[in-house]
């Protein structure tokens, strides 16, 4: 309708000069799309600062000094201060060392978390909520403004009386409208674009649900691979024996040793010896002194059980079998074969795939349970019984929680087929007999296979220095 004939129809229908609502001036397209304006400006501003709230770091510096500001790195620091005053053996030091560099990696990574949401979040959001929105809401009212003016105009031509009159407001009305059309043209652009980037928008909140769950996984694959290093190296039990090997530049492992020697003086003609259990404050006692090389051997000798219980200790600590993870299957197999001369081969096999450290602690290990079970008459222990109370300690399957617990239960009676044929056959299995690389070691370092028979049928030994 041209303003003309529209200003003629107010002027001879006087029913349509009723205030029109400036919604009611805008495409049908566009209504749904203004109501969600204010919504949108309102959620932009709460949720922006309600994120900056989460933001451990200062915004707006970069990333190295925006670490050294994050409480990860200030704790990182306080260890790093706190380490200084322990000495270079102590375990706590040792621990506290890699907790520092933990800590100190995981604020760098946060640090670069913060970053992204700060560039990929935050800033958008608060533009949005500035400026865009706020400016769009701005030409909104001034829309609704000029809407009520040339309602105004209208209804004022309208009242008058004189046709006269009537075409002196005529000019009001038209610069009315005039100024109408073309802030209707501005809001109703403002919302169409609005409308092409509401999806946009919308994803700034899926970036940062994106932007949450790499950071999270990264830490966690940095937490999970460092924390089992850690486990594994902070201390002498639980530590890969490889690695305790070549700190300490032994073939054997200090405890498997330090305990053999104790038990050889004091525990041959032990009735139960591993089998039964001793008090555990004197277990734990020696543990901690085997895991820092400051055994007395005067105060523990006396206690054989005690021994055999922390070498039994020491051995279902590491993180990986002495007879390994990789051949658990194969000695099983091996085991169930009938023939003796066969089971016996296919057990040479498998040791020859033992690496080295293994098979040397396993050797010396189960030549010493064949001497002990050689004494059975007196220490009731046979093959047998050693291999229950001791097998599952040598041999046990790759899992972990409950599923390490029902795969355990199932092979310890298995594991009996494996140790008890290795501890009657050990002369066969392994003809090198008892030694120790380093002559100087305290411990029966020249003791051959053939003395140490000697010794349990108690004939006197010279153990060496002491």
């Amino acid at each position: 309708i041209c303003f003309d004939t529209c200003i003629f129809t107010v002027s001879h229908n006087k029913h349509f000069c009723r205030s029109q609502d400036a919604t009611e001036l805008l495409h049908e397209d566009l209504v749904l799309v203004e109501q969600r304006v204010e919504p949108a400006k309102k959620a932009a501003q709460v949720l922006h600062k309600k994120l900056q709230a989460c933001m451990q770091s200062q915004q707006g510096l970069e990333a190295e000094k925006r670490m050294k500001k994050l409480p990860l790195m200030l704790l990182s620091v306080s260890m790093a201060e706190s380490l200084k005053d322990f000495d270079a053996e102590s375990s706590i030091r040792r621990v506290l060392e890699m907790c520092c560099f933990m800590e100190k990696m995981l604020a760098s990574m946060l640090a670069d978390f913060e970053m992204k949401v700060e560039k990929s979040v935050l800033e958008p959001l608060n533009k949005l909520s500035e400026d865009d929105l706020p400016e769009i809401l701005k030409n909104k009212k001034q829309f609704a403004k000029l809407t009520t003016d040339w309602n105004n105009a209208r209804i004022s031509q309208a009242s008058t009386g004189p046709q006269a009159k009537q075409d002196g407001l005529r000019e009001e009305v038209e610069e009315a409208w005039r100024r109408l059309e073309c802030i209707k043209d501005q809001y109703s652009a403002d919302l169409y674009h609005f409308a092409t980037k509401e999806e946009d928008y919308a994803n700034y909140f899926i970036r940062l649900l994106e932007l949450q769950a790499e950071y999270h996984k990264n830490s966690h694959e940095f937490l999970d691979k460092n924390i089992n290093e850690l486990k594994e190296n902070h201390s002498q039990k639980g530590e890969r024996l490889l690695s305790h090997l070549s700190q300490s530049n032994r073939e054997i492992a200090a405890p498997i040793q330090e305990c053999i020697h104790m038990l050889l003086r004091t525990g041959m003609r032990e009735e139960g010896l591993f089998r039964l259990a001793a008090a555990a404050s004197v277990v734990k006692r020696l543990k901690t002194c085997l895991d820092q090389e400051t055994v007395d051997h005067s105060e523990f000798s006396m206690d054989p059980h005690a021994v055999a219980g922390a070498l039994k200790c020491y051995l279902r600590e590491l993180p990986e079998p002495l007879m390994t993870f990789e051949l658990y299957t194969d000695w099983f197999k091996a085991a169930g074969e009938k023939d003796l001369t066969e089971k016996l081969e296919q057990f040479r096999v498998l040791l020859k795939k033992l690496p080295p450290e293994n098979y040397n602690n396993l050797r010396y290990l189960v030549q010493f349970l064949s001497l002990l079970s050689e004494q059975q008459a007196i220490n009731k222990m046979t093959p047998s019984n050693i291999a229950i109370v001791l097998g599952p300690n040598l041999l046990w399957p790759r899992a972990e929680g409950s599923a390490l617990f029902d795969m355990a239960s199932a092979s310890s009676v298995q594991v009996v087929t494996v140790i008890e044929p290795l501890i009657q056959n050990s002369s066969s299995l392994f003809p090198e007999g008892i030694q120790t690389p380093n002559a100087d070691e305290p411990l029966y370092c020249d003791i051959s296979f053939q003395s140490l028979k000697g010794y349990c049928s108690g004939e006197t030994l010279s153990l060496g220095p002491y």
